[in-house]
């Protein structure tokens, strides 16, 4: 795992905030360094460039994201209680961090620079051993079935969240939710519950 000293989160944080705000394009590397306080050198010394940055960026958001999952892992609860606080986990980070989830999701579709996020693939399928893993468990047990696709779970349980969040007047409207605040519980609890009963499904359906 990418260790970051204290400086370089502090750097990292203010770029996330920027890149949130103004998009990966519309932020300067000197924007970045007044924000931080730092000077431009600094920022060059410990990433190289604005697109390094966001790779790092990146890294430390799917790193921190592996140490929560394997920590799941090891504790000792039933399968379906592990279950739901892996959903619980995903959608908590998701939402806490969907401003670089959308950023790396533009430069993805895109393609407009050269980025290597060949360390976030390779980090991302490392996360989704662990999540095999968690799994693996129930099946053991004979509390879920053999028959499971489980690379496909993050997308159901990610693109549930951002279909709704992508939507978010459409479902603010529907459910009455008139605050931000109204909403961000919505997520928390309503939309987690149904896409953790959606998981659990999938995991004890019979074909």
């Amino acid at each position: 795992m990418t260790e970051f000293n204290e400086k370089q989160l502090e750097i990292l944080q203010v770029a996330e905030q920027l890149f949130a705000e103004e998009g990966f394009d519309g932020t300067s590397v000197r924007d970045i360094a007044k924000k931080a306080n730092v000077n431009i050198a600094m920022i060059s010394y410990y990433f190289g460039s604005k697109e390094k940055m966001l790779e790092a960026l990146v890294l430390n958001r799917i790193s921190d994201m592996r140490l929560q999952l394997e920590s799941l892992y090891h504790e000792n609860i039933p399968p379906f209680a592990k279950v739901d606080k892996m959903v619980e986990l995903y959608i908590s980070r998701i939402n806490k961090n969907r401003c670089i989830y959308q950023i790396i999701h533009f430069e993805f579709s895109t393609k407009k620079r050269e980025l290597n996020f060949d360390s976030f693939t390779e980090m991302k399928q490392n996360n989704l051993e662990t999540f095999k893993n968690i799994i693996r468990e129930g099946q053991d047990s004979g509390e879920f079935h053999k028959d499971i696709n489980v690379a496909l779970l993050p997308p159901i349980i990610m693109g549930t969240y951002f279909q709704f969040h992508m939507n978010k007047p459409l479902y603010m409207k529907i459910f009455d939710l008139k605050t931000e605040a109204e909403y961000e519980n919505y997520i928390a609890t309503t939309l987690t519950q149904h896409i953790q009963k959606t998981i659990k499904a999938l995991l004890v359906y019979e074909n």
